[in-house]
Parts: structure tokens; C-alpha cells; sequence
């Protein structure tokens, strides 16, 4: 056996990867399972964008390389779609770059700005995709506390008594996810102000902006963000196209050009046919967002009647395509969730995975039919 890599041994595989092995397991053999435990829409993407992939393959260079920056016009769907939906104005040719899934975007940012031993800042709960990135890039994760006291915003004055003098990025995600809670225009402003003051790159992962959201927005709305900010979003949860992998990172054009020059070497271009889907997409009308809301929010009516019966509580102003829940006092999170598993065959996410303050907390997936629910609402 060849040795690993050191790096391995600061990340463990990735929770859903190993849980959901272990759900499809259950499933073949013979278990009813109701999976409300991950955000992978079940709903199609729009009509056009289907269509649209589909007669793609008849370009005479579908099948070839394409640009690491994507296509123009892909760019200036992402241009327009900026402007239209956040009044955020940016250059389609140097401050845009279209991604394969903002995933991606981690880690080519973390490669172009990190060294070791640079400290990142990190949500508690947050993705835990911001610590094992960057653990493997050889940086020192710091993590951040997020509350239910303080409505899961960041305690800007707490961050400020720390050193931060090692610390060089810090990982945002508002509306937040698992929470869903949104922050404000003046919060965004404070942020950046803190940013500023101790040379500190933000970047704000923004995929959730456009599912039961009443005010989409972006970091790069308010003035002077692009001097400390980065912000990255994705078709995946807008547009129910999780598994075309088509992502975005916008922001100052330095910044794009360091990751440009990361992605360049890692990636040969994103398929011609899922970047003419993806302009069709953006340019989608208001109608598609009402549909859309309207299927999510009559899922989610039946969530909350789901976690009731589960003697859980929640936030109903929250945002996304999650209800993040609080267990009962003195309740593990999972302990609760193996419980659900094992006694009515439905997996739901523990808070725990997010981090040590998502103890006492699960959350619950919209991405099942309103039958499915109702399933689940009746097994317990």
C-alpha cells in the first residue's frame, strides 16, 4: 500500500456521502426510505433550458474544449442577471467567472489566496466544505460562532477582540445555510467596514437567494464591497440544475484573474451545450421564481407541520430550501436523527454536521413531493 498524502489526514469524507451509502443500503434492503435530509432538487429545470441542451449537440464545436472563462454571452447572462435581479454592476470580460458548481469555487479560491499557515474564518454552523478546503490547502480554520441568540448574524464586536493577524479569508453565507436567516443592507456595510479594517478577503456564498426569499441579495450591492469581497452563486437551488455543476464567482479583477489562473490548470472548460442551457436560465423570467416559490412554500407548510409533531421549534421568516429546527431540550441531534432512521425509515440532516453549535438542532429538506411529506407526516 502506497502512503497518503498527510493532507488526508485532516479531512474525513463528507457526511452525506457516507450517511446517504448507508440510507441505500437500508433501501435495498427493502426499507421505505424518506430522504428529507439533502438539498437536491427533485423539480426539473425550465422547459428551455432542456430544450436548448438538447439542440446544442448540433453546433459544429459542442464537443470541443471550450474557454476556462466560459462563453461571452455566458458571462453576459451572468452580467445581466446580476444587474437585473441585485442592481450589482460588473465587466463581463474581467470580473466575472463562470464555474463547474460553486463547489469548485472553494477550492480554486482557497488555492489562489492561501498559504499555510493563514487563518480563515468559518461559520459554526456553516458548509462544512469551507474547513475541509481549507485543511487541505494547508490553512488553519478558525471558527466563528453563530447562535440562535443573535439570530445566527455574526457578532462583529466579538470577532474584533480576537488576533486576526494571521487571518487572511473569511467564509460568509447569507441567506445562511442551515439556518436560512438573511442579513441586512447595514449588516453587509458593518461587515465590509470589518473587512477593510484588517485586510480581510470575504467571500459570500450565495446560492439561496431565490428560494422562498422575498429580497434576493448580494454583498456586492453595497459600495466598496469588490475592494474585500468575492462573491460566489450557482444554477443549482434557482434553477433545479444541481448536477449540470454551473456556478459563478463575481468580484474585483485581480481577484478573478488569481482564480482564473488556479481553474486554468485544474479544468478544460465547461460543456458548450450546459453553458447555452445555463443563458437560458438566467434570462428567465419573474414567472419561473413565483412557480417555483409556490411549489417550496407549500412543502414547507407541510414541514412545519412535520416538525411539530416532532415537538421541534422554527423560525418561519427563515429563507432557502431548508427548515432548520431545535430539538427538545437535552435531545442529541444524533442520537434524534439514527432514532427517526431506525423507528420510521426517514433521514433528516443532524445540526451537527454544520458544526458543534448545530447540537440540539436538525434539518429538514423541501426537496420532496408534497406526497412524500404527507408520507412522513403520517409514519410519525
Amino acid at each position: 500500500m502506497i502512503e497518503l498524502a498527510n493532507r488526508l489526514q485532516t479531512v474525513e469524507e463528507y457526511y452525506f456521502s457516507k450517511k446517504l451509502r448507508e440510507v441505500a443500503l437500508l433501501m435495498a434492503n427493502g426499507k421505505p426510505i424518506i430522504n428529507l435530509g439533502i438539498g437536491s432538487p427533485d423539480l426539473n429545470p425550465p422547459q428551455k433550458v432542456i430544450d436548448t441542451l438538447g439542440e446544442s449537440f448540433k453546433h459544429p464545436k459542442a464537443n470541443q474544449y471550450q474557454s476556462y472563462q466560459g462563453l461571452p454571452e455566458l458571462r453576459e447572462a451572468i452580467v445581466s442577471f446580476y444587474r437585473d435581479q441585485y442592481d450589482v454592476y460588473v465587466s463581463p470580460s474581467t470580473e466575472v467567472l463562470p464555474l463547474m458548481g460553486s463547489k469548485e469555487g472553494i477550492m480554486h479560491i482557497s488555492m489562489a489566496f492561501l498559504n499555510p499557515g493563514d487563518q480563515v474564518l468559518i461559520p459554526n454552523p456553516g458548509y462544512p466544505t469551507y474547513t475541509s478546503v481549507t485543511n487541505l490547502v494547508g490553512a488553519e480554520p478558525v471558527f466563528y460562532d453563530l447562535t440562535e441568540s443573535s439570530n445566527w448574524l455574526i457578532d462583529i464586536e466579538a470577532l474584533e477582540e480576537q488576533d486576526l493577524s494571521k487571518v487572511k479569508m473569511m467564509w460568509v453565507n447569507y441567506p445562511h445555510m442551515p439556518t436560512g436567516t438573511n442579513a441586512s443592507d447595514a449588516f453587509f456595510t458593518r461587515l465590509i467596514a470589518f473587512a477593510k479594517r484588517h485586510t480581510i478577503l470575504i467571500i459570500n456564498d450565495n446560492p439561496y437567494s431565490f428560494v422562498l426569499n422575498k429580497e434576493p441579495k448580494s454583498m456586492l450591492q453595497i459600495a466598496g464591497a469588490k475592494e474585500v469581497c468575492l462573491e460566489l452563486n450557482s444554477l443549482s437551488k434557482t434553477f433545479n440544475m444541481s448536477g449540470w455543476r454551473v456556478g459563478m464567482v463575481l468580484g474585483r479583477a485581480e481577484y478573478i484573474n488569481a482564480i482564473l489562473k488556479v481553474k486554468s490548470n485544474m479544468d478544460s472548460g465547461m460543456l458548450f451545450g450546459i453553458q447555452k442551457a445555463a443563458i437560458q436560465a438566467l434570462n428567465c423570467s419573474k414567472l419561473w421564481y413565483v412557480s417555483l416559490n409556490q411549489v417550496y412554500e407549500e412543502r414547507r407548510q407541510l414541514i412545519w407541520k412535520l416538525a411539530d409533531t416532532l415537538n421541534c421549534t422554527y423560525n418561519k421568516n427563515a429563507s432557502g430550501m431548508f427548515v432548520w429546527a431545535k430539538l427538545p431540550p437535552f435531545i442529541k441531534s444524533e442520537e434524534f436523527v439514527d432514532l427517526l432512521l431506525k423507528e420510521n425509515n426517514i433521514f433528516i440532516a443532524p445540526g451537527t454536521v454544520f458544526g458543534s453549535n448545530g447540537e440540539g438542532y436538525v434539518r429538514f429538506s423541501l426537496c420532496a413531493s408534497t406526497e412524500i411529506i404527507e408520507e412522513a407526516l403520517a409514519r410519525i
